[in-house]
This record gives structure tokens, sequence and C-alpha cells, in this order.
């Protein structure tokens, strides 16, 4: 259906005066509706990912409402601090075409902007409070209630057995004997694949509401002030650890160079960016964490890089069927990539670990 049709079947106020596509995201294609004084944001869902989308926008509009109202007991901007979506004509929370297709629509954040990489330790700050501040906010939220849009998204030993072993089983020798090293890596920390899942279902630590997608591009800044406004792209938002957000964020941000650097010598866990993060991340969530969730804080950052070197490995040996590539090695090389910031981080664990137990927050002592 074409995007002008698409913008006259939501509630939108002001006078239409036009529609281009937005954004650079690689999931869901994006455009802005400019109707004067308010614009607004179309996204039409990408349902080869997200199957059910029922379910994931039932995710989506429980979080926001229950945010939009804490924010507003908080006094402040509900429609600037979280997404505000635009219901359709019908009262829909999304619109299905009768082809199928399905799209969305929110509230354009003015004067916002996102970012791909964190110039200063300070902007890194800046989204671990963010971060934090969505954990502490929805620390509260019955996470049993939202969806499981990806089933065992994070769970790292179920990717081990029931996808890496399966595609080494399955997979060209040539590929085998180029990726060796990589595959020898990854078993011999077969080991340490269970210790968040065994956390959760020990009781040790509570399932939250978690993001799973903490990039910096997902944390919305004030154009003026340069502080942050929201946490945005909540598909993703399902049952969890908050260990599995806290460690996806330092595995992409505290990086000291891109997921497919090919020189692996330019390949590190700045230290300085991860205390950034965990200073930013504590300083909002620390008081909603328990002290075995705080304890763990570091090791998920290992435990999440290596979970995503072995993800890249398996598409390789897949033959490339689920990242998209610019060449045949390019997921062999990111494997490489991410698995060097495990080598490294593992080096750096202690100081990690002294990095967050030097940073003063509140944590709660048990978990029941």
């Amino acid at each position: 259906m074409d995007i002008k049709n698409i913008v006259t079947q939501f509630r939108f106020e002001g006078e239409f005066r036009n529609v281009e596509e937005f954004g650079s995201g690689h999931i869901n294609s994006t455009y802005i509706a400019d109707f004067g004084e308010k614009r607004y944001v179309i996204q039409k869902i990408n349902t080869n990912v997200f199957k059910n989308p029922d379910a994931l926008m039932d995710n989506v509009f429980s979080v926001t409402r229950y945010l939009k109202n804490i924010i507003i007991e908080n006094g402040g901007e509900p429609e600037r601090e979280t997404l505000k979506f635009i219901r359709t004509n019908e009262g829909k929370e999304y619109l299905k075409t009768p082809d199928g297709e399905c799209y969305r629509a929110y509230i354009f954040v003015d004067n916002s902007i996102c970012y791909d990489s964190a110039d200063t330790p300070e902007m890194f700050k800046k989204s671990g409070a963010a971060f934090g501040q969505f954990q502490k906010l929805l620390s509260a939220f019955p996470a049993d209630t939202l969806f499981e849009t990806i089933p065992h998204f994070h769970d790292t030993f179920y990717r081990f057995e029931n996808e890496f072993l399966v595609s080494l089983e399955n997979a060209d020798e040539s590929r085998k004997e180029n990726a060796k090293a990589e595959i020898d890596f990854i078993i011999s920390r077969k080991g340490e694949m269970k210790r968040i899942t065994d956390l959760l279902e020990n009781n040790r630590i509570p399932v939250r509401v978690t993001h799973n997608d903490t990039k910096l591009n997902n944390v919305l800044f004030d154009k003026n002030t340069g502080d942050c406004l929201a946490v945005i792209d909540l598909d993703t938002v399902m049952p969890g650890s908050a260990l599995y957000d806290f460690g996806d964020s330092i595995r992409f941000g505290a990086s000291t160079a891109a997921e497919d650097e090919k020189d692996l010598s330019k390949v590190e866990m700045s230290l300085d960016y991860f205390k950034a993060y965990a200073e930013g991340y504590l300083s909002e969530a620390g008081d909603t964490l328990n002290s075995c969730e705080k304890d763990n804080l570091a090791f998920s950052a290992k435990l999440i890089t290596l979970e995503c070197g072995m993800r890249f490995l398996t598409d390789y040996l897949n033959g490339n069927v689920y990242f998209k590539v610019d060449y045949p090695e390019h997921n062999l090389i990111r494997a490489k990539n991410q698995l060097k910031l495990v080598s490294d981080m593992e080096n750096k664990m202690s100081k990690m670990e002294e990095i967050v137990n030097s940073i003063q927050s509140p944590a709660l002592d048990t978990y029941d």
C-alpha cells in the first residue's frame, strides 16, 4: 500500500504536508509525516523478523503506558520522555493492511537526535544513566506479563547447543577449517555459558523487563541540552535479566573498534568507557539491583560478547543466511572481532569488577 494512503489511516492532528523516508534502520522501514505543528513517525514492521506483531505491540503499549504514568507522577514530560503511539482511525494499536503489511505511528520528538557512537566517555555515561533509569522505572512492572518476542534470545547455552553445534555438524569442511581457532575458543568456554540463566532459574536474580538492544542509537538526546530524553526502539522489550542489557551496552559501546574491524590489534575493551557507563547505569538502577546482579555486571559484558561472537560464527558456518554481509568472510571477521574483545575482557575482568565495586550505589542484599 502507498505510504500516503497509510498516513490517512491514523488519528493524526493538523493538515498533512508531506511524508518521506527517515533514518537508517536495518529491520523496519521508517517514515516522517509532516503535519505542520506536529510531525509523526510511521514504521512498517518487518514481519519476517517479528512474526507476531499483535504480541509485539501489546508489549510496547503496555510498557509505554506504564512509563507514561510514572513520568507524569514524577512531574516529567511524557511526550518527550517516552514514545507516544497514535492509534488508527478504528482505535487499534497498529494498522494491518489487506495484504498483510503492518504499520504503527508515534509522535516525533522535536529537537531530538540519536548518535551511532559515543565520542566521549561522558556521552556514554549519559546513555548508561538512560538505560539505568529505564530499568529503574520498570523495576516494579510485572515482567511475566510480557510476550517473549524472540524465545531464548540471550540463553547463551541454548544457542550453543541448538544453533552453534548444529551449524558445526552441518558446515562445509573448508569453513570449519577457516574458523578452527574461533570454534575451539567458543567450545573451551562452554562451562560459563549457563551462569546467568542458572541464576535466574535458582531465583538468585529476578526476571525483569529488558530492552535487549541497548545500543547508543536507541537513546534519544535533546539537541539543545545534550541530555538523554528517552530510550526508544522497544520491539525487543521482553522478560529477561538486567545483566543482558548491561552486557550488550558494554559489548557495543566500550569497544575501541567497529564490530567488523579486520585489524584485531585495534580491538580492545576501554576501561574508561566501561567505568563511565557503569557509573551512569548504577546512578539510576543501583538501588533496584540486588547484590548478585551487581556482582555479575562485569561478567555479563564478557558473556554477551561471547554470545554475539558465537552467533556471527554460527551464521558463517551456515553460509551467511541470517546477518547481512558485504563479502563472504564478513561474519567470520565479526566473530574474530568479538572473540578478541572477549579475550581482552578476560584479561581486564578483575579491573572491571573493581570498578563496579568502587561505585557507590546501594544494592539490595537478597532476592526472594
